[in-house]
């Protein structure tokens, strides 16, 4: 027992480790002001809080698309109403309505399929509605697609709440800690995947390729589903650090960050007992030490250095706020709540998000 506890808390170095070979080799991108026909495709529901302000960020950008068209999702704000102004200035930008919701489809996944048909150009980058794309974005993205057939990438994550300064850092700590990041390139398993769907940007032929949209008409969790797909055709796909591509605040209360985490993690990660090997995986690494500070001082005050370490290195890094740092063991414990509340929900069948309910299926299979 006394080995297990000065071997127990030091479980952190490994996550730090793996941080400090992603901290080198997890590619940005790179400037860049030519690609072929680009159209920006932007599914919206709900969204009269962010769409003014990403609509305003493409029109700076220094790499203009041919297009940028945003699907209305049958919102009942004033989303449509916010970008036809838009639109009545800027021919580049418009509005594609919603058509009823088929069988079988869920809403995002079905809003990408509508916004495919609509585009016209070779390269097509989607965008969540919040996420503001920076003068050079578009250029970082397109850099990436030259060399794969799909990218995907985490912008920068800007926060609010207390529970946002909580959780939200932990996003790049998840990716961070688990996984070399090259491997998702350089490997053509499934096995090295990471995704996220805020920045998504797809070859329209590799698309047409993998079946369209509707090949993952079912998936909640639609990013790591696509992707997914790809990689099993041998496929390459590139997942990149966004910071340099693009901001979003994706949550704004206690409650978003609870629910919008609660649809993802478990559907994410694909199976409930893989979702509670993280969840085991995650309190060990991050919070363990902690706990054991009065049993081995020594060894867990060594783990809580290390735990420090990589939260700085994630802070500067990623321009993350000290006070997710401050709140690590809080936020460390809320996502791990959320992450048992993911698996209660995809267990019930209960997968809920923007007023609609979904089957807990996480990908279509193949």
């Amino acid at each position: 027992m006394s080995n297990l506890l000065q071997i127990l808390p030091l479980a952190p170095i490994l996550p730090l480790a793996i941080t400090l070979v992603n901290l080198v080799t997890w590619t940005r991108g790179r400037p860049g002001r030519s690609a072929p026909t680009l159209s920006v495709l932007i599914p919206a529901r709900n969204e009269a809080r962010n769409i003014g302000k990403a609509l305003e960020a493409l029109q700076k950008s220094d790499l203009r698309p041919q297009e940028i068209l945003v699907y209305d999702d049958h919102s009942t704000d004033t989303t449509a109403d916010i970008v036809q102004v838009f639109s009545a200035a800027n021919p580049q930008i418009r509005l594609i309505p919603g058509v009823p919701l088929p069988a079988g489809w869920v809403g995002k996944a079905h809003a990408c399929a509508r916004l495919a048909e609509a585009a016209t150009g070779e390269w097509l980058v989607y965008l969540d509605a919040d996420v503001c794309i920076t003068k050079e974005g578009l250029g970082h993205i397109t850099s990436l697609l030259s060399r794969a057939d799909v990218v995907t990438a985490v912008p920068r994550q800007e926060t609010g709440s207390w529970a946002e300064h909580a959780v939200l850092p932990l996003l790049h700590l998840t990716y961070h800690s688990w996984l070399p990041l090259f491997l998702v390139e350089w490997s053509r398993s499934p096995a090295f995947l990471a995704a996220n769907g805020q920045i998504l940007a797809v070859r329209a032929d590799a698309l047409r390729g993998l079946g369209g949209w509707d090949a993952v008409r079912s998936a909640v969790v639609d990013d790591m589903a696509l992707c997914r797909r790809a990689k099993q055709r041998g496929w390459r796909v590139i997942f990149a650090d966004g910071d340099a591509m693009g901001s979003c605040r994706m949550y704004h209360s206690f409650t978003e960050v609870w629910e919008g985490f609660s649809k993802n993690i478990r559907l994410g990660i694909g199976s409930t007992p893989g979702t509670l090997a993280v969840v085991l995986l995650y309190f060990t690494c991050f919070l363990l030490p902690f706990f054991l500070l009065p049993l081995s001082p020594m060894a867990a005050a060594v783990g809580i250095t290390t735990i420090l370490v990589q939260r700085l290195l994630l802070v500067w890094r990623h321009h993350q706020s000290f006070r997710g740092l401050l709140l690590h063991p809080v936020g460390v414990l809320l996502l791990l709540a959320i992450a048992l509340n993911s698996v209660r929900w995809a267990l019930s069948g209960d997968v809920r998000w923007k007023g609609r309910s979904y089957p807990p299926k996480a990908m279509e299979p193949g």
